[in-house]
């Protein structure tokens, strides 16, 4: 991958997903929020794999993006044998950072 910065939250998803075999996955229609896979493949477990758009686009402009990416991936390929679903970000972690929003929202008034 060159540059994350030239990239959309499309075309990082794609990335992230090009460590499992390309015959395997399918673009689900596209949603205003998220970015969904199916997965089929008789070899893995995984059958869904589910990116929050807003989470990308931070990603696409975090300054660690490169190596983040990188643990998505390894994350990903880890995962395919024991989960039926992959969330980017994790539940527990979307829920902490609606929280810490919510707070210096608060503040901020």
């Amino acid at each position: 991958m060159g540059t994350i910065k030239s990239m959309d939250e499309t075309k990082l998803a794609e990335e992230i997903v090009s460590v499992l075999e390309p015959s395997a996955l399918r673009a689900c229609s596209p949603e205003r929020d998220v970015i969904r896979y199916a997965v089929r493949s008789g070899a893995m477990k995984l059958r869904t794999i589910i990116f929050s758009r807003a989470a990308l686009r931070r990603l696409l402009h975090d300054a660690a993006g490169l190596i983040k990416v990188d643990y998505l991936k390894r994350d990903l390929l880890r995962i395919a044998d024991a989960r039926v679903e992959y969330r980017y970000p994790r539940p527990a972690v979307a829920r902490v950072r609606k929280s810490v929003d919510a707070l210096l929202a608060a503040r901020a008034l």
